[in-house]
């Protein structure tokens, strides 16, 4: 299933954050997208989510208007996970996972073992089965962002969209969950910080001043001209000797 951004612009107190942005996923894809602070990431995710609709243009989940199609419907297609970890919600780590399944449920339809079987998959795949007991609002940052991911992953959306996932996390569960979403047989928009985690994406997306200025392959968009225009920093790029890999070193722009 494509997304699609229509020209998408976005304004707050008279500042552009979002300028004409158009971008259609690839299904299957991993998407990264790449910016500055500031230059309007999460807010070109909730839009595609759904959460907030732009101040012109129109987001398209296959081939209909978002803003035509049932609340239920969408959240049955896309899953958001936002940079917000922690919670003042009162209910349990299961629980809390247990919403991803909110838009498959109805007084017709109600919980079932294969929802059960559903949420412990997601439990165990970002590693917090063991916690499932504890309350949502004790966990660390970290753990608290791995919820929110295990909820998505039991939305079972098509499309994953996901706002610097990695925040909190340290560097054996960033791993983990950036190896695990690669891997889903899914659409994923991934807002990442880390450069270098974005030289792993099938394409790369790259905002400035909420324009989307560039495209592509990661190895044809992450150039050191783009990295020090959007970025002002200089940038190596360097391949791997045992699997060509490629990843960046940074020096400061002088």
């Amino acid at each position: 299933m494509k997304l699609s951004a229509r020209n998408i612009s976005w304004q707050v107190n008279g500042r552009q954050l979002l300028d004409n942005i158009r971008l259609e996923t690839v299904p299957g894809e991993n998407l990264g997208l790449i910016g500055p602070n500031g230059s309007g990431k999460t807010t070109l995710l909730r839009i595609l989510a759904g959460l907030q609709k732009p101040h012109t243009g129109d987001v398209w989940l296959g081939d209909q208007s978002m803003y035509r199609m049932r609340q239920r419907h969408i959240a049955r297609s896309i899953a958001l996970v936002e940079q917000q970890a922690m919670a003042s919600d009162r209910i349990s780590v299961h629980q809390a996972v247990s919403l991803g399944r909110t838009p498959y449920l109805s007084p017709m339809r109600g919980w079932s073992p294969q929802d059960e079987a559903i949420v412990s998959r997601a439990l165990y795949d970002v590693g917090i089965e063991p916690l499932k007991t504890r309350p949502w609002h004790t966990l660390s940052g970290g753990e608290g962002q791995r919820v929110q991911i295990a909820r998505a992953l039991a939305q079972q959306p098509d499309i994953l969209l996901l706002d610097e996932p990695t925040n909190h996390l340290d560097i054996r569960h960033q791993l983990s969950i950036l190896g695990l979403v690669r891997a889903l047989p899914i659409t994923v928009v991934i807002a990442l910080h880390d450069l270098n985690q974005a030289m792993d994406c099938d394409r790369v997306g790259v905002l400035e001043d909420g324009r989307l200025v560039d495209i592509g392959p990661p190895e044809e968009v992450l150039t050191p001209h783009r990295l020090r225009r959007t970025f002002g920093v200089h940038a190596d790029v360097l391949a791997n000797a045992q699997d060509q890999r490629h990843y960046m070193r940074f020096r400061q722009a002088v």
